[in-house]
Order: C-alpha cells, then sequence, then structure tokens
C-alpha cells in the first residue's frame, strides 16, 4: 500500500504490475478498494493497475470537512501525479464513472479510455431517484440501506461477496451515504445521464461498460441502440447477478478490460 496526498488528506492505494497504459480502478461511494481484490490480481499480470480509496474509505484518513464529487476527482489525479503513469485507464464501479469522465475532460490525452462497471448510464428510472432521497432522509436512510443492500445481492451465493458487503459497506453510516446520494443526484441532475455525458466527449473516446445488474433486456437493448450509433462505445453483460460482478466473474471481466485496454 502507498499513500499520497490530495486535499490535506492521506490517500491510499494500491499500484501493482507494469506495462501501460495503467489501469486505475475507482471504487463506488461507500466501497473500499478490496472490492477490486480478485480482478487485480488477475489484471496486474499483464498491464499496471492502481485502486484508490476515497477520503473516509478503506486506508485513506477521514476529512473534517464535507467533501463530494471534486475532492473524489482531486483524489484520484492525485494518485495519477503520484504513480507516474504516462497514460491511465479509469475501471470505474458504479457512480465513480462520473469521475472518470472528468478525468477524461481535464488530463485528455492521458485518459485514452474508459472502462464502466456496473453503472446506471440511461436516464436515472424513479425508483432510483426515490432511494436517493431516502438516504439522504434522516428517518429512512437505513431502512433504505438495508433495502439497497439487499437488491445488491438478491439471488447471490457467494459467501465472498456477502462477508464484504457486511463487513465492509453496511457498516458506512448515515453521514457518507447522504454525501453519496447528494453528490450522485447532482451528476444526474447536471448531466442528464452518463451515456449523454459521455456523448459530449469531444473527442469521443473508446468507452466499455461491463454490468450485470438490471438483468431485463430493455436496459440491454437502450445501450446496444446507442452503441449503434455511438460506435465507440461498447457494451457487455456479464454472467454475473449481483452489483458486484468481479466477486463472481473476475476471469471474463479481467479478459474483457484487457482486450479492450490493450
Amino acid at each position: 500500500m502507498s499513500f499520497t496526498t490530495a486535499n490535506g488528506i492521506r490517500i491510499a492505494y494500491d499500484d501493482v504490475g507494469e506495462e501501460e497504459p495503467a489501469l486505475l480502478f475507482l471504487p463506488g461511494w461507500c466501497v473500499n478498494r478490496s472490492v477490486f481484490r480478485d480482478l487485480i490480481s488477475r489484471t496486474s499480470q499483464r498491464r499496471r493497475s492502481l485502486a484508490l480509496d476515497w477520503p473516509g474509505h478503506g486506508g485513506s484518513d477521514a476529512s473534517a470537512r464535507d467533501f463530494g464529487a471534486k475532492e473524489l476527482f482531486q483524489a484520484a489525479k492525485a494518485v495519477i501525479e503520484a504513480s507516474g503513469a504516462a497514460a491511465v485507464v479509469p475501471v470505474a464501479l458504479a457512480h465513480s464513472g462520473w469521475v472518470a469522465l472528468e478525468l477524461r475532460r481535464r488530463l485528455g490525452r492521458r485518459i485514452p479510455k474508459l472502462v464502466l462497471l456496473d453503472w446506471i448510464v440511461t436516464e436515472p428510472p424513479p425508483p432510483f431517484l426515490d432511494t436517493l432521497r431516502g438516504m439522504q432522509s434522516a428517518e429512512h436512510w437505513k431502512q433504505t440501506v438495508n433495502e439497497t443492500l439487499a437488491m445488491w445481492l438478491h439471488g447471490v451465493e457467494n459467501p465472498a461477496l456477502k462477508q464484504f458487503v457486511q463487513d465492509e459497506i453496511a457498516p458506512y453510516g448515515k453521514p457518507m451515504w447522504a454525501r453519496a446520494a447528494r453528490e450522485i443526484s447532482a451528476a444526474y441532475q447536471k448531466e442528464g445521464s452518463p451515456m449523454q455525458a459521455l456523448s459530449h466527449l469531444l473527442p469521443a473516446i473508446p468507452v466499455l461498460h461491463l454490468y450485470a445488474q438490471p438483468s431485463d433486456a430493455a436496459y440491454l437493448n437502450a445501450q446496444q441502440a446507442f452503441a449503434a450509433s455511438h460506435p465507440w462505445f461498447r457494451v457487455r453483460r456479464v454472467k454475473a447477478s449481483s452489483h458486484f460482478p468481479m466477486f463472481e466473474v473476475p476471469d471474463e471481466m479481467a479478459g474483457a478490460i484487457e482486450q479492450f485496454a490493450g
């Protein structure tokens, strides 16, 4: 484990493997970098793999002040600078995709491609927006979080994933969940949808979306239709059932990422 500093906060990160462009694994809110452990053990055999913890997550220090998307971008940028990597492909879990987008906007050619993992890349459905409001409610946040975790694990038999959710995600309290919901809501309100935001990147760059949830055909069809008119966008539904497919099919995901990044 290595450390760098962003906004006076010590940021923990891992740096393993060789060959560039390097992969930069970005966890979602209320998730630490260990979510990528099985995936990185595979990607690092062929490619340099970096993974960080956001402020107040995992091995990084907590912030004495409130923080949001701006500070997440600064933490990711600090890790890139500390690594010295000339080219970096962000591999962003869920809503850390907004950070990956900002890295491309700010760092340009240093970010030649993007990999997105299990993200709502379409317009956010109304039930999801209700969930974000519930996470910010003093009265309903805990129930909302529990329902969200149950949805993520629906039909999952993988014991390591169940343990990870119980030990590494469930313990976060209302301040972090409410902060996450606030920042995610603000991003969708500003950008419309990730696909819309991606379509505004100039020049366009290759983007790969690997996901497992939701399983309905309409979600996949919408992305395939987008890909048909935006050939730089690729989508692949992996053979998994949870919000964290890297626990279930790390070989499939590592192979797809390496093929795309290479």
